[in-house]
């Protein structure tokens, strides 16, 4: 027996991606010519049929997707996970999907399990979640396991859940790789300042958490004999940012290198331009409009990138083909992570020319 022929094969046959030979399935969205007549071409050779009578049946039904993350505003690191979702939505358009959005404050622990309690008793059909608390997490999930909805994971994954899926950067690795990148710039036995958000209920992002054994677990492997200042930083109230800065740098004279293990890198780096503190090398995670711009003006050395439009994407995409069409679902999905500079900023290309 001849095995099916898949639409990534036809991908591969035609040298195009699989995004385009759906497109071309499905006569939505543009493509080329040269795309349009290539697929064509191995449609032909292979004798390709799709299974209408499944897809008819299946995009009949309304299916009802919840959405949880932490709230977010224009250019943050959120904002660009729900972007990825949206253009999912958007390719899979003749799907009828009755779409919810829940946000949370990620940096209020109680704020997390009031909305993680409310969604737990809500009828769909299955739910995106963005942690930040591993408790109220699986708490969530047992509960949803308990009534057989699928859910998805964006930005990390938590331990003791079962997900049909998850999206995310390694943070351990992201955090090794810091460490790694921010000795390289600095001498040995100097100072490393690290900054961790303040959350309300004193629980620790479990991002942050995994980022931060990874950083201090290379300088364990590596002997390094740098210093580590762990330094509050808080969202919910930025005018005790000052009083936290001010202390810094009044205590210590030698503070060369500073982590951000969040996206508000440029808080910081604000701080420094402000008070005209020359020579410290930093570090920080993600491409927010407000850290790029920070990166553009020398105020950052490194912005770690982690691809939140492609899991926001993937993880929406993958949860309707699995709805749909029932399709394997592999469950473990890391992102590549970018290392950005001043130098190659400008030659990042944004998500929406790269998606497939």
């Amino acid at each position: 027996m001849h095995r099916k022929i898949r639409i990534v094969d036809i991908a591969k046959m035609a040298g195009v991606s699989k995004g385009t030979v759906d497109r071309v399935l499905h006569n939505r969205g543009s493509v080329s010519d040269a795309a349009r007549i290539a697929i064509e071409k191995v449609l032909e050779q292979v004798n390709y049929k799709p299974n209408i009578h499944v897809s008819a049946i299946s995009l009949k039904r309304r299916y009802k997707i919840i959405v949880t993350t932490p709230e977010f505003s224009p250019g943050a690191y959120w904002e660009s996970i729900h972007n990825g979702i949206r253009h999912a939505l958007e390719e899979y358009e003749n799907v009828k999907v009755d779409y919810q959005v829940f946000t949370y404050n990620q940096y209020d622990v109680y704020s997390c399990r009031e909305t993680f309690e409310k969604i737990a008793g809500i009828e769909m059909d299955a739910l995106i979640i963005g942690p930040t608390f591993n408790e109220e997490t699986v708490n969530l999930c047992k509960k949803l396991d308990d009534r057989d909805i699928p859910y998805i994971f964006v930005d990390s994954t938590i331990e003791d859940t079962s997900p049909l899926a998850f999206f995310s950067a390694d943070h351990y690795v992201c955090g090794f790789m810091i460490a790694k990148l921010i000795t390289s710039l600095i001498p040995a036995h100097t100072n490393i300042a690290i900054f961790q958000a303040v959350r309300t209920g004193d629980r620790s992002a479990n991002t942050t958490i995994l980022r931060k054994k990874g950083f201090t677990d290379y300088l364990e492997k590596n002997r390094c004999s740098n210093l580590i200042l762990s330094i509050p930083f808080s969202v919910t109230e930025p005018e005790d940012n000052e009083m936290y800065l001010s202390h810094l740098f009044h205590s210590q004279k030698d503070i060369p290198a500073i982590v951000v293990l969040n996206s508000r890198g440029n808080y910081i780096a604000n701080y420094l331009a402000n008070n005209h503190i020359e020579g410290v090398k930093m570090i920080c995670m993600d491409l927010t409009t407000a850290n790029i711009e920070a990166l553009k003006k020398g105020q950052i050395e490194y912005l770690i990138g982690q691809e939140p439009e492609y899991q926001g994407f993937y993880a929406m995409k993958t949860m309707l083909e699995y709805l749909i069409f029932k399709k394997p679902v592999e469950r473990q999905n890391y992102v590549q992570l970018d290392i950005l500079t001043r130098e190659n900023i400008d030659f990042y290309k944004s998500f929406n020319n790269i998606m497939y």
